[in-house]
Formats: C-alpha cells, structure tokens, sequence
C-alpha cells in the first residue's frame, strides 16, 4: 500500500523553493497542491508545471482548505507572520531556515503551532544531510565515547553572489549570520547533542559596498565541557570545496575552472535595482532559471566538521563519515537516496502523519536563532554571551 501524500502549498517561490524543488518534485509522498508569489510568471509556471492553484498572495494561500502544510519559503522577515497566519488556518508548518529573526518571533509562532495543535518543523538546515546525521548516530552508539571538541569552517563567496537590498541589511535578516551561521550552529548543536551555555564571537563587514557581516568566528560552549569553533567567510577568495573533492554545498560536482564567477556575475550589475533582478531572474519563474534535472554527485554538506570523541575522531564527507580510530580509519559508507534532502521529508511526514515530534522543531530552531542573536550582541560588545533559551537534541 503507498504511502499517503501530503498536500504541500508553498509560499514564496525564490531560492530556497527553487532549492528544495527537486526534493518535492522526487519524494512520492509529497504532492504540491497551491502556491503563492508576487511575480506573476512564477505563478504562471508553477499552475502549468503542477496543475495548482495559485495567488499572488501568502494570505490568500493560508485560506486554501486544500492545502494541509504550507512550505514557508518567503523572505525572512516575513516567516513568523506567514507562519502565524497559516497555523491559525489549521496548516502544518515546513519553515525554510531561519526560523526568524528575533526571538519574539519564534516565541510567537511556537505558540501559534501549539495552540493549533499543527506540526511546525524548521528545514533545510545542513544537520539534515545524511553524513552528518550518521556522524551523530555513531556518537549516540557510545562507540567512540564522549564528543569533546567540534571544529566547523566554510569558505565561500556568498556575499558577492547577487542580492535583494534587503539582503544585506543584517537587521532584515541579511548577511551570514542569519543565513549561513544558523547552518553551522545547527550542524555543531545538533552534533553536540545541544544545551550549548554561551558563546563569544567576532564578525566582519568589511566592504561598505555591502555592509552587513560577510565572515565570522566564534566558540561556543556546552553543558558537560564539550566546546566547538566555527568559522565562516562568505567574502573568501578561496573556496573551501577544494578540500571536498570540488563537491559543492548541495553535493553537485563543481568546475574548478569556473572560479570567480559569482564576482564577475556581479560586476555586470549596474545598481541594486539590476543585481535584485540578477537574483530573481535565476530564481523558478525567471528568464534565466535552470531546472536541476541532474542527480548529486555526493551528500550535501555544510563545508569541513571534525568531531573530536574520547576514541576517535569523526569527519562528514561526501561519501559518509571517515572515522579516525586508535587502530585504524576507515570510511562509513552513506548511500545516496532518490530525492535529495529526503531526510526533510522524513521527519515532516512522522511529525504529520505519525505525531512524531519533530528533532528540527520550534524549540531546536529558536535555540539555534539564539545563538546567532548572540553572536552579533558578542561581536558588538566584545563579551561573552549567555544562552537561555537552549534545548537537548531530541533522540530519533
């Protein structure tokens, strides 16, 4: 007997829908019933390409009786009160990341979820891909003893790929504290098994063309003596995929010979109003949108993780997770499934389907934003930030 499907209505159909598309195009338990978008040749092309329904508006798709989870996948500062709105209609919640941008956003749309007895669940971060997933299992076997030491690092050229305004404007959810640091402190919280304690950062924006954070690095403490460093630059030269094998974030094979390419995409923009239309034209729906028709090369990822455990130390690659032992390394093989980022749908259908509380819930992901929030307040004021509103990983 299949499985039944989930009648999905996605708000938003910029770049994190354009990324998750093949993921519910793939995944048979995913049926996407309705949209909503303010460029009309989006909705167009989604109507035409899935035989939905579609509006011009998120207010009018959270009325759509239809539509049983709604994929919110608008701009940031737009989550919680799309989130909010849909709740009240009765749908569950697939939340793009980040959750949102305060805390008393995510307080409000735990809230919300709660009081309409729907799911809410927070994805795609990177502690969905299924290396990093194996790596915890592994660590929650007890095989290799107690995690001590998480080390994260990621180069890319993020800031210099075409932008909305908005975008980088770190108080409208821009910059990589908001979009990048919330996959990386995901990636390490969930690894460590969260309850992180505190956390002291440093940041950088050091281009006035683009003045929001476009690097970071910090440390971040955990209950029991477990301590991890991130670092990230979206302003590198260097690009850290290199040390993958040239395996991108998404896991596609990447061209070496293409390097630079997203500064000089972005030196043919002649103003903001240009580069926003850059972005959006690459976006579904747009002159220049692409759809990926081919499958990944490896498992995504979220650039270099080495967990250092009592017995071994343990390493996310494309292929899995090599451990280091006493005696030996060898490789934990992860085969790659059908529909990428699968793991998401895995966890929203036993959450909708099954009740299964979500790992990647309003509680995990606030946590997560609390960190980040904590890092720009470490960053301006030089100190060393408390975090109060953390969580334990739930076991799955």
């Amino acid at each position: 007997m299949s499985a039944r499907r989930l009648r999905v209505g996605v708000a938003g159909l910029g770049r994190g829908f354009t990324l998750m598309l093949p993921t519910l195009q793939r995944d048979p338990r995913i049926e996407l019933v309705a949209c909503a978008d303010p460029r009309e040749a989006a909705r167009r092309k989604f109507a035409a390409d899935f035989g939905a329904r579609a509006y011009p508006s998120a207010e009018e798709l959270c009325g759509d009786a239809g539509v049983e989870v709604l994929y919110v996948a608008t701009p940031h500062q737009y989550h919680a009160a799309h989130a909010c709105l849909a709740a009240a209609n009765g749908k569950h919640l697939l939340i793009e990341k980040p959750m949102a941008l305060t805390l008393k956003e995510c307080r409000a749309m735990i809230a919300a979820a709660r009081k309409a007895q729907v799911q809410l669940l927070v994805g795609h971060s990177h502690s969905f891909d299924a290396p990093v997933r194996r790596a915890r299992a592994i660590i929650a076997s007890g095989a290799v003893g107690r995690v001590r030491m998480i080390n994260a690092f990621y180069y890319t050229d993020f800031l210099y790929r075409p932008r909305r305004p908005e975008e980088l404007v770190t108080d409208a959810g821009g910059g990589v504290l908001f979009n990048q640091a919330s996959h990386q402190i995901d990636v390490v919280c969930y690894l460590a098994g969260g309850n992180a304690r505190r956390v002291r950062a440093m940041t950088g924006a050091w281009d006035a063309a683009r003045p929001t954070e476009g690097a970071y690095s910090a440390m971040l403490a955990f209950d029991g003596g477990t301590f991890a460093s991130l670092t990230y630059s979206g302003c590198a030269h260097f690009d850290s995929d290199e040390l993958r094998g040239w395996v991108g974030e998404g896991g596609q094979q990447k061209d070496p010979a293409r390097y630079g390419a997203a500064r000089r995409t972005l030196a043919a923009a002649l103003d903001a109003q240009s580069e926003a239309r850059m972005k959006s034209d690459a976006n579904y729906g747009g002159d220049a949108y692409q759809a990926n028709e081919r499958p990944a090369a490896a498992h995504a990822h979220f650039g270099e993780v080495i967990i250092s455990c009592d017995r071994a130390d343990l390493r996310p690659v494309p292929g899995g997770v090599m451990v280091y032992g006493d005696d030996g390394q060898r490789l934990e093989a992860v085969p790659l499934r059908d529909a990428p980022r699968a793991e998401v749908i895995d966890e929203l259908y036993a959450a909708v389907v099954d009740g299964r509380p979500p790992v990647h819930g309003g509680e995990w992901a606030q946590a997560i934003i609390e960190v980040c929030l904590a890092m720009r307040r470490s960053a301006q004021s030089g100190k060393e930030i408390p975090l109060r509103n953390q969580t334990a990983l739930r076991a799955h």
